[in-house]
């Protein structure tokens, strides 16, 4: 897409920072069970495919293991950092056989173009794997923000990409096959403040560019009241995570 006609969704900055402390904070014991999940995922996939590529980029994976998975197998691989690698801008051409994404391309303004990019960086016969939370995600935190904000309804949350709109977004980028699909990820919280810290372990709090009301002690109390309204019977909130898995072959 013409950048001079991409929409400013996401503010950028703000999310290469909040990436930055979320490795910060999984490196002294924070959450990482979304990316740890996804990771071992893809890793199964891969094994599936009998998938041998000698050069791969793993794109949102600080852990090492999908990295290590593929080193055993005499796979060059070359880690990115989420925050440090601009999915908006061109990379190497035809320098890859598998690109994995984790997380990031779920907070990229221009989709299509990214995916774009992705594609000419595979080497005829390449494969793009990219996982990130799709439509569906956190119906729970949804509802209590919108419950928290009462008469003036806010967009606290992030846009959602959904399975439909995924395979054309696959297609527009010039894959020549493509599989969309999704997987849930269920988890129970025994406190707001623990889903919000665990989403913040995962640098998946709100970075979108346009503002909203601050949150006050009122709206927070209002949230708690929500949260608890949402308990099951063993005192914990059930939040879903509906994992979006792009997979495209280039030809």
């Amino acid at each position: 897409m013409n950048r001079q006609h991409v929409p400013r969704i996401f503010d950028r900055r703000q999310a290469a920072a909040k990436w930055d402390r979320a490795r910060s904070r999984q490196r002294r014991g924070g959450a990482s069970y979304l990316v740890d999940t996804m990771a071992s995922d893809i890793a199964e996939r891969l094994d599936f495919m009998r998938l041998q590529p000698e050069h791969a980029l793993i794109v949102g994976e600080a852990t090492g293991a999908l990295q290590a998975s593929l080193a055993s197998g005499n796979t060059q691989g070359k880690v990115a950092l989420l925050g440090q690698f601009d999915e908006e801008q061109p990379g190497p051409h035809a320098a890859f056989d598998l690109i994995v994404h984790l997380l990031g391309l779920g907070m990229v303004n221009d989709l299509p173009g990214a995916l774009i990019h992705a594609r000419n960086a595979l080497a005829p016969g390449g494969l793009l794997i990219a996982a990130f939370p799709g439509a569906g995600s956190m119906p729970m935190l949804r509802r209590i923000a919108l419950e928290a904000d009462g008469d003036q309804p806010s967009a606290r949350m992030h846009p959602l990409v959904d399975n439909r709109a995924a395979t054309g977004l696959l297609e527009r980028a010039g894959f020549g096959r493509q599989v969309v699909d999704t997987y849930p990820v269920r988890v129970r919280y025994p406190s707001l403040q623990r889903m919000i810290g665990d989403l913040r372990d995962h640098g998946l709090t709100r970075s979108l560019c346009s503002p909203v009301p601050p949150i006050t002690r009122r709206w927070v109390e209002r949230a708690e009241t929500s949260f608890d309204a949402l308990r099951e019977d063993d005192g914990k909130v059930v939040e879903t995570f509906e994992i979006l898995v792009l997979t495209g072959w280039r030809d």
